[in-house]
């Protein structure tokens, strides 16, 4: 089976979980056999580390994408344009600059995308189905990394005559940070553009029951399959650090709480005993982040915190894991809920428990793995009352983390993730044929 994987990159510049799970499923299926390739979209795909042989071009290009919604000229320019718009170089620098567009134009750009074929990238979606209708590309079945692009579902359907399946991962909170009218159009299209999908994949049973509702799925037409890491070198390190560490690995933004994380550790050190902890910073951010950024550096240094504070500028794998190596614990108090959480797991992986706050996906992913301890969410003191015990005493925070990963090397290694995803890809596919011979027609809903 063939299976062409459409991923956006989000210009390598943070720690993005959709390019990483789609990255690490792309490896481990292509080493178990399976014939896919990964379809870039919007900026170049670099950390996520695929093979630029099981990569195909890249399409909808940032660039082209943001000049196609300002103007008519770019919906109709020739392709050596295009291809010149395209180039990895000019991309580069407009993924620098992706996450400073203003929230008027992301409406924009989203609801018109959402249309698909009727939108204003239109040519886009003429070339992608160009390339993949090509005898050595056309695949048996096409998956969407995430619902946002569910405006190209129906045209690929049609035109390629295979089925379409969509990976579901927190897109509700990008949506829901759309100013009106752009987000209640997102979502009114979204459920329409959800019934010319064949089969949806949420990462966790809190996700899976959220979409369920807000796209008005049946039941049967969404599953649960938890992606999980390429274990091979994730290992605890030999001792605990010298001093008590506290670790933050994601988006350095507000969203993903990190000025939660600074107060709940201005309030740490208040604690004698604390008088050593320290704070270390990895993920990256965007250039929307900059002013929030600025404003936590500024926060710590009025408390005279900056020498106890490390910014990890890397986070490519192994600096990760060199990273959460070094940590007593780590916590990314996301202020409002999430589907997957992949820093947990590569935490739990290394022996590193997380405390998390009780909300989204923490509560399914602490009990399932005993790996960590919950908070009341956006609260610095509560999440500090909880951080405090395992910084005092390490050998409760190691022992919190072998229980942790033990469950992920039992449950959460990406070979089981391939498994059900190939088993997933294959029942689609054989009812989406079933369907086309009894004649069933070639519609979804």
């Amino acid at each position: 089976m063939k299976i062409a994987q459409l991923t956006p990159g989000s210009g390598d510049n943070f720690y993005c979980e959709n390019c990483l799970r789609d990255g690490a499923i792309v490896r481990a299926m292509r080493a178990a056999g399976h014939d896919i390739f990964l379809v870039p979209m919007y900026l170049p795909i670099e950390n996520a580390a695929i093979d630029p042989d099981t990569q195909g071009p890249l399409f909808f290009g940032g660039v082209n994408v943001y000049l196609q919604q300002k103007s008519r000229f770019f919906r109709h320019t020739p392709r050596w344009v295009d291809r010149w718009l395209d180039s990895p170089r000019l991309l580069r620098r407009f993924g620098t600059k992706a996450g400073a567009t203003s929230p008027r134009l992301l409406g924009d750009m989203t609801v018109s995308m959402l249309k698909g074929p009727t939108g204003r990238q239109a040519k886009e979606i003429d070339r992608l189905i160009g390339w993949l209708s090509k005898p050595d590309q056309r695949p048996d079945v096409v998956c969407l990394s995430n619902i946002l692009l569910a405006g190209l579902a129906k045209p690929l359907r049609q035109k390629l005559d295979r089925p379409v399946v969509c990976l579901v991962q927190d897109e509700d909170g990008f949506v829901d940070t759309l100013p009106e009218p752009y987000r209640s159009r997102s979502w009114n299209l979204l459920a329409q553009r959800a019934r010319d999908i064949d089969g949806f994949v949420a990462v966790s049973e809190y996700y899976g029951a959220k979409m369920q509702e807000r796209l008005q799925l049946d039941p049967a037409r969404i599953e649960v399959i938890y992606t999980g890491i390429e274990l091979a070198g994730y290992e605890p390190a030999a001792e605990p650090p010298p001093v008590p560490t506290i670790g933050f690995l994601s988006q350095a933004c507000e969203a993903k709480g990190l000025d939660v994380l600074a107060d709940a550790f201005v309030i740490l050190r208040k604690d004698h005993r604390l008088k050593n902890v320290r704070l270390r910073i990895a993920g990256g951010h965007s250039a929307a982040d900059e002013v929030f950024l600025t404003r936590v550096k500024r926060e710590l240094a009025c408390w005279d915190l900056e020498g106890y504070v490390e910014f990890v500028d890397r986070f490519d794998k192994e600096t990760r894991i060199e990273f959460l190596q070094s940590l007593t614990v780590l916590s990314v108090p996301e202020k409002n809920p999430v589907a997957y959480g992949l820093y947990v797991l590569e935490a739990l992986a290394c022996g590193v428990p997380a405390v998390e706050p009780w909300h989204g996906v923490f509560e399914e992913l602490l009990e399932f793995t005993g790996g960590g301890v919950l908070y009341r969410p956006n609260n610095a003191a509560n999440l500090a009352e909880a951080l405090k015990p395992l910084l005092l005493e390490p050998d409760k925070a190691r022992e919190l983390g072998r229980w942790g990963r033990d469950a992920i090397l039992g449950r959460f290694g990406i070979e089981r993730t391939v498994r059900d995803l190939g088993r997933f890809y294959n029942d689609v596919v054989l009812e989406y044929n079933v369907a086309r011979k009894t004649g069933g027609g070639n519609d979804v809903a």
